[in-house]
């Protein structure tokens, strides 16, 4: 069974023709699709692989599942009581996800952290990355960290390395201990 993790910004709470196009080819080869259950891209694409009948779906949540459209079978993960619930909160689900995934599809909003974090992480892990870039409206074959790179610059962002350091994701090898981990 080949995994597919889909995500993105809770900033892009409507899917295009462009990524349904994407999410068509996704389920005419039947793969299974790891998604959130965030508001924004999450069930967006929920919302699209319940209309479209896609049962290859497995929704990642943590202690509650807070979007489930097509009643799919759910990965229930947990933190430490009284964690904040903020994006490492969150990512402990996304980390999941990366592992049980054999490759990525990332709608990116051009600001959001999550999103870039967990394009990071596949990366890291050596997985390939479709990365849509939202107000762009354009797409990246992501297979090494220069890809992403030319992603960056895309949006406007010269130096990638500098700016993923100043948003807190770090330096791509920064991640590979919170991936080990999962293992």
């Amino acid at each position: 069974m080949t995994c597919v993790f889909v995500a993105g910004s809770r900033a892009v709470p409507r899917l295009n023709s462009q990524v349904r196009e994407r999410l068509d080819n996704i389920i005419k080869q039947s793969l299974t699709v790891l998604v959130g259950d965030a508001n924004g891209v999450d069930k967006a694409v929920q919302r699209y692989l319940a209309e479209c009948g896609h049962r290859e779906v497995v929704v990642y949540c943590m202690e509650v599942c807070r979007n489930n459209v097509g009643q799919w079978p759910m990965r229930v993960h947990s933190a430490d009581t009284g964690s904040r619930h903020d994006r490492h909160y969150y990512g402990i689900k996304d980390l999941a996800m990366a592992k049980d995934a054999k490759c990525g599809f990332m709608l990116w909003d051009g600001e959001s952290k999550g999103t870039l974090t967990n394009v990071v992480s596949l990366l890291n892990a050596h997985k390939k990355v479709l990365l849509y870039l939202a107000p762009k409206k354009l797409f990246f074959k992501l297979s090494i960290f220069e890809d992403l790179h030319e992603a960056l610059r895309a949006n406007g962002i010269g130096d990638a390395p500098a700016f993923l350091t100043s948003i807190g994701i770090g330096e791509p090898a920064s991640l590979d201990v919170q991936f080990a981990d999962l293992r």
